[in-house]
């Protein structure tokens, strides 16, 4: 998950999108992201939002939310924590568990399905937008 996430880091540089992450509990979401933080430039403690909701970073003059919906019930509690406040088309913005309530509320311009596959992560990406495409392109995957 570290090296997919510092592919990733290149290849989204200092762009601005938003990122909505699947998969099971213990799939790798999290780790994807303290990855992809870490390569961003990132050293400090990459916390868990699962119970705060978001976490933001601050990495060379740019925010970056991580938000967790597991803990939500639906698009309205969403709404009801100021989203749209965090996917601005300025920041960088990572969503875990989307179908917990960002699924028909926000378009995302990537979404990454993490599954496990006995020691192993398979991965499918889809791009929504020109930058996810971008992005996919630049870690050079086919969408799997």
């Amino acid at each position: 998950m570290d090296a997919l996430a510092a592919r990733f880091a290149r290849a989204i540089g200092r762009g601005a999108g938003t990122v909505f992450l699947s998969g099971d509990l213990g799939a790798g979401k999290t780790t994807f992201v303290r990855g992809l933080l870490k390569a961003l430039g990132y050293r400090c403690l990459v916390k868990s939002p699962t119970y705060t909701l978001v976490e933001t970073y601050s990495i060379g003059g740019r925010s970056i939310h991580h938000l967790d919906l597991y803990r939500l019930a639906g698009s309205e509690e969403l709404e009801a924590i100021g989203v749209r406040d965090f996917v601005d088309g300025k920041t960088l913005c990572l969503i875990e568990w989307p179908e917990r309530g960002a699924v028909g509320l926000l378009e995302p311009d990537l979404h990454l399905r993490i599954a496990l596959a006995g020691e192993q992560r398979e991965i499918a990406c889809e791009a929504y937008s020109g930058w996810g495409n971008a992005v996919l392109h630049g870690i050079g995957a086919d969408g799997r």
